[in-house]
Formats: structure tokens, C-alpha cells, sequence
């Protein structure tokens, strides 16, 4: 696969970027996916019935239970009539916007960016350059997905999403195994398990599960970890060292190359890349 990138050099939000690659040159039919948005159906029936309808612009709306975080489509007559950006009152029975918008002429999207202005918080909303298309009498459609959606846009959301992938995880082991592994569990190449594993898990290329070390359900271990102790339903980033003693460590995200020393309690951390936490 041949990836060319397109820089948004400023946060001017989601129509910017889309006219920023349509300046380095992406034409014709545009397919957007924002990289932070999961779709337990996948993708391949909304780009079918977007090709199949020939529409103009195709979003994919679900329900969520805070719309205001999102851009709202107020539906009538099974027609998107309005699009409104993070509400602060959504409107009854609005349904809200996921990461994904296709547009079938790139020239269009340049004639209504062409039109819109930075919003209230400095950025070009994606609804309002859709709602060009609405306005102009375009034909805009509309999927409402069959299965479940994440918007990784919380330290929760991302957990969430974590449980969901790995409920649909098939037993692998390709790693090196002189402990013990339990239900559904993926070994990586050149991972070494001494101690246990529980399934769901995932453990990635070159990590070390110490022999004292429970792994259980629910966990993802990326590349290069080495970790010694308890931990549950959490994600551990490329290359952290977690030594947790006699604690253990739930509901946590730990960011790559962080290295992290505990010795007792139930324990919760979120943090970022090449942090050191260590108790007394």
C-alpha cells in the first residue's frame, strides 16, 4: 500500500484538513476516516451504499448517550435537514456524527469550504461544511450503524474500545510460554510468559511476563514491556517496565517507554509517554 501525507500545520479542525488534502492533490471521490474512531461493523457497507446511491456527501450517525460531544444531525422525513456542531441542548431524538464522511466530488468540497468560516472555538467544522451540501440541494445521505462505535476521545474511551477488540480476539501463541496461559490469549513472536495469563489479553512482540506476574482478563501488553505483578483490564504501551510488588494495577492506561514502581494497593494510572511513577 502507497500512504502520501498531507501536514495540517494549525488545529483548524476536521474541513480544514480535508481541504488541506485536496491541496496536495487528493481528487475526485473522498473517502474521510478519522483515525481515532472504531466501528465494530467495519466500513465496507457504508462505502457500498454511498457508491451504490450516488451520493454527494454519506455520513454515519448513531446514538450516543452524551451528543453534546459530537456534531448533531437533526433527521425529518428520513432526510438530514441540519447538522449542529457539540450542541450544549441537543435536540430530541438527534442522532450524532461518527468519524466517517464521503464525498463524491472534491471540487464540491472546495466550493463549500470555500464558503465557511472558523467557528466560535477557531476551527472549520466539518458540519458546517456538509450543511453547504444540504443547503445547496445536494444529495445528502445517511447510515445509522447496526453494531457498536468508539470515539476514543476519553482515557475511558479508549479502555472501553479495549475491552470491546478484545472480546472478539482468537487464541495465538507464537511467543514463548513457561508459565501458564489461560482462554483467549494472542503470544507475539518473541514474547516470553513466565508467570499466568488470563484470556482476553494480548501480549506483543519481545515483552517479558515476569514469573510472579498475573495477567488478567482484559489487558493488552504492547512491544518490549517487561512487567512484574498484578494487572486487570488495562493497556500497556511499547517499551514501559512496570514493577508492581504486592499492588495491583486496574483500569489503567500506561504510555510507552514510562516505567512504573509500586508496592501495595489496588492502583489506577493514566499517563503519558516516559513518565516514572514510584510510591514510597
Amino acid at each position: 500500500m502507497s500512504i502520501r501525507y498531507s501536514e495540517q500545520r494549525e488545529r483548524l479542525g476536521i474541513a480544514h484538513a480535508i481541504h488541506r488534502a485536496i491541496e496536495d492533490g487528493a481528487d475526485g471521490e473522498l473517502i474521510v476516516h478519522l483515525g481515532d474512531n472504531y466501528f465494530g461493523e467495519g466500513l465496507g457497507r457504508f462505502i457500498r451504499e454511498f457508491r451504490e446511491g450516488d451520493y454527494d456527501v454519506y455520513v454515519v450517525l448513531t446514538r450516543h448517550k452524551d451528543p453534546t460531544r459530537f456534531g448533531n444531525a437533526i433527521i425529518q422525513d428520513g432526510r438530514i435537514v441540519k447538522l449542529i456542531e457539540k450542541p450544549r441542548e441537543p435536540p430530541p431524538n438527534s442522532l450524532v456524527m461518527t468519524g466517517i464522511y464521503m464525498f463524491r466530488d472534491s471540487k464540491d468540497v472546495e466550493r463549500a469550504f470555500s464558503t465557511i468560516k472558523p467557528s466560535a472555538r477557531g476551527e472549520y467544522e466539518i458540519t458546517d461544511l456538509i450543511q453547504w451540501f444540504i443547503d445547496n440541494g445536494k444529495k445528502v445521505g445517511y447510515s445509522v450503524t447496526n453494531s457498536w462505535w468508539k470515539d476514543m476521545g476519553t482515557p475511558q474511551d479508549i479502555l472501553d474500545l479495549l475491552y470491546l477488540m478484545l472480546d472478539e480476539v482468537k487464541p495465538r501463541i507464537e511467543g514463548e510460554v513457561r508459565g501458564e496461559v489461560n482462554g483467549r490469549v494472542v503470544i507475539e513472536r518473541g514474547a516470553v510468559v513466565e508467570g499466568r495469563v488470563h484470556g482476553p489479553a494480548y501480549i506483543g512482540r519481545g515483552s517479558v511476563i515476569g514469573k510472579d506476574t498475573v495477567i488478567e482478563h482484559y489487558v493488552d501488553i504492547e512491544s518490549g514491556v517487561v512487567i512484574n505483578g498484578g494487572i486487570s483490564r488495562s493497556l500497556v504501551l511499547s517499551e514501559a517496565s512496570l514493577d508492581l510488588g504486592r499492588a495491583r494495577l486496574v483500569d489503567s492506561i500506561i504510555g510507552p517507554k514510562s516505567v512504573v514502581k509500586l508496592s501495595s494497593g489496588v492502583v489506577r494510572l493514566v499517563i503519558g509517554e516516559g513518565n516514572t511513577i514510584e510510591s514510597a
